[in-house]
């Protein structure tokens, strides 16, 4: 599922407390409805998040965006990065199934097993995120001296682009890998999630 990416950056020169990368995490969801496996599937098309990127839809998304504060400290003859502050504000979108009473226990099944899937990988592009947020926090930190402040601002921009540039990169190819396993990893989770509601560790669907 490939994102939709906002990114923003703010160059300030206020102060900034020292810090990790902030995350700002949201949820919201969209309802589905269906009795069967392929009343699911076409809902999922019909009602998830479209991505313009794409420009389909997917049965889950994380929308975000990152902000980028940056303090200057400068002297007579140079200017440095002072401090950095990243904030990583991310939106989960994920399905909502509203169960009709007379789905059966294997389509209940399927669905509580699609669901975390779905969920385990939204939040794994979140971590992604985040802690591309925390690189770029530590690169523009460690940023050396520059000759005058549009140096150092500039230097800040280019550190920036650059970061965000391998981010996209690492969500892609997690969107390919997780692509091409997407089959024997739900028949696997499938067995799992099976063996322990027979083994009286998960409650039956």
């Amino acid at each position: 599922m490939k994102r939709s990416l906002l990114c923003a950056l703010l160059l300030a020169v206020t102060a900034i407390p020292a810090g990790a990368a902030n995350l700002v995490k949201t949820y919201s969801y969209f309802a589905i409805g269906g009795s069967t496996l392929d009343d699911i599937e076409a809902q999922l098309s019909k009602r998830g998040p479209e991505v313009k990127s794409t420009g389909t839809r997917h049965p889950g998304a994380t929308q975000m965006a990152f902000t980028t504060r940056v303090s200057y400290a400068q002297t007579s003859n140079s200017c440095r990065i002072a401090d950095a502050a990243v904030t990583v504000k991310v939106k989960v979108i994920l399905p909502e199934w509203r169960r009709p009473r007379k789905a059966d226990a294997d389509v209940r099944l399927f669905w509580d097993t699609l669901f975390a899937d779905i969920k385990r990988h939204e939040e794994r592009h979140v971590e992604i995120a985040k802690n591309h947020g925390r690189e770029l926090e530590e690169a523009l930190r460690a940023t050396y001296p520059q000759k005058n402040c549009d140096a150092a601002k500039a230097k800040a921009a280019e550190i920036t682009a650059a970061v965000l540039a391998r981010h996209d990169q690492a969500q892609l190819q997690f969107d390919r890998v997780e692509s091409v396993n997407f089959e024997s990893r739900i028949l696997r989770l499938l067995r799992y999630r099976i063996e322990r509601i027979e083994g009286g560790r998960l409650p039956p669907t």
